[in-house]
């Protein structure tokens, strides 16, 4: 007896190719932006003490701490010597900012990227360029993991500062539109650097906001 035999459907799956444009804003600082690089030098004696194991902490005497050195090490310098901000900290605000708006984070993240002017010069992360301010030395106590408080010395930069922010985006999930929104909603609501209000362990200090320039 013969067995009838189904025919199977021949099916077309067509993705379409990657729409990626890119946007360019100016944004003006309407709050202080201060800056907190992890230095080369705070890595370095990290390395040290890992590599001593538990015989590290023996002995050790307390090195004085050079507070001009500790506000030059928080600085993010370029292999061309400008100042510049982590891309990353646009890019991550940018995902943050999608709470607010209804869009999945995981699409966001496959979605918006930051182009860089440069990468620093000590640890190579993609920077981009302060077009605009001169950093200021600023020390504030603040409160270790210990609970004990400690001095730190930052660069500040005063409101008014400047920077160039491209943001390459995917073009079939947001319009140009939807970017300069959420660009200024970060601006607005998550601020980048030190005391931003979306500080993961605190409401921050109101720093790192800006708005972006219409002229």
């Amino acid at each position: 007896m013969a067995k009838e035999t189904k025919k199977t459907k021949s099916e077309t799956v067509v993705i379409s190719p990657p729409n990626f444009q890119v946007a360019v804003f100016k944004i003006v600082g309407t709050s202080p932006y201060c800056q907190n690089k992890f230095s080369d030098k705070a890595r370095h004696m990290m390395r040290i003490a890992q590599e001593a194991g538990s015989t590290g902490g023996k002995g050790r005497k307390k090195v004085a701490k050079d507070f001009k050195q500790c506000y030059e090490d928080a600085k993010h310098i370029s292999d061309d010597g400008w100042c510049g901000m982590p891309a990353t900290a646009f890019r991550n605000a940018c995902v943050a900012a999608c709470r607010m708006t209804g869009v999945k984070m995981t699409h966001a993240k496959l979605s918006i990227f930051v182009e860089a002017d440069g990468i620093d010069a000590g640890d190579m992360s993609p920077l981009i360029k302060i077009t605009k301010g001169k950093p200021k030395y600023s020390e504030m106590a603040v409160r270790n993991e210990t609970g004990v408080c400690d001095l730190r010395a930052r660069p500040m930069w005063a409101p008014g500062w400047e920077a160039i922010v491209r943001i390459r985006f995917d073009g079939d999930q947001f319009t140009l539109e939807d970017v300069t929104n959420l660009l200024n909603r970060v601006g607005m609501q998550v601020g980048i650097g030190e005391g931003r209000p979306s500080s993961p362990k605190s409401c921050g200090m109101g720093w790192g906001l800006f708005e972006i320039a219409t002229k």
